[in-house]
């Protein structure tokens, strides 16, 4: 069983201030955003916990190992360093599914993403270090198969960035509903997915329902740790050896 704490963080009424007092550039928004996402990223990094973009006004963290006051601390600093302030809401869960559904429940009872009175809540419950365990998180870094010489190589930039948004699409909804699973797109033809207990054969079952959907080959590393980072790296590591032996799925 895993017992995945995840992290819902919403930027505070943002929709209106990208508009107030005047419509703001979109090259500014976006430079905020991806500047907020790496800042986020080192700061729960640093933490051993992972964070993903999701939205960009609302992103989400698998942040084992992360309590109260470190959630704080990312809080002021953010509020220190940029115009918005966010929010966070962390709840856990033996699904990934289950704890960002709570999470998400905490923050809209807070009141709505837009309510210019609601600025940075935190709420929510961590897990007590002496109920943590070596297993608490599985990971999952599915790759596309061959990613260089079917797609890279032969076609336009904006035709392979279709077959590999297709691919995460595809495998994104079936993880979602088939195993209660978050999976997110890292870049590259890279895809992270947070997942509850799952077998090999849950894997193999999801690269082949991407397969027959889409007509992208994936293959997948699997690792389970205490904290986001063991689980990752313990992933990359299988997914090393599934390139180094052919195999489609490899847990480490």
């Amino acid at each position: 069983m895993t017992n995945t704490q995840v992290t819902h963080i919403q930027i505070d009424n943002y929709g209106p201030w990208t508009v107030t007092p005047e419509p703001r550039r979109e090259v500014d928004l976006q430079t905020l955003q991806s500047r907020l996402y790496a800042d986020l990223a080192q700061l729960v990094g640093n933490r051993d916990g992972y964070i993903f973009f999701s939205r960009f006004d609302n992103m989400i963290a698998v942040t084992n190992g992360l309590g109260e006051a470190d959630h704080a601390l990312i809080q002021e600093s953010v509020g220190n360093r940029y115009p918005v302030t966010m929010s966070l809401s962390v709840a856990t869960g033996t699904t990934p599914v289950s704890a960002l559904g709570t999470a998400t429940e905490q923050l809209q009872d807070a009141g709505s993403a837009q309510d210019d009175g609601r600025r940075e809540v935190l709420r929510g419950q961590t897990i007590d270090d002496e109920f943590r365990t070596e297993s608490d998180v599985q990971l999952a870094h599915f790759d596309v198969d061959d990613a260089t010489g079917k797609y890279t190589d032969q076609l336009n930039e904006f035709d392979t960035f279709i077959q590999i948004e297709q691919g995460y699409a595809a495998l994104m909804k079936y993880m979602r509903e088939a195993h209660d699973s978050l999976s997110f797109f890292v870049g590259g033809d890279n895809v992270i997915a947070v997942c509850p207990s799952l077998d090999a054969d849950a894997y193999h079952d999801a690269i082949a329902h991407v397969s027959e959907s889409v007509d992208v080959e994936l293959k997948v590393g699997v690792g389970r740790g205490r904290t986001a980072s063991d689980a990752g790296m313990d992933a990359k590591h299988a997914l090393e050896t599934c390139r180094a032996t052919g195999e489609t799925v490899t847990f480490e």
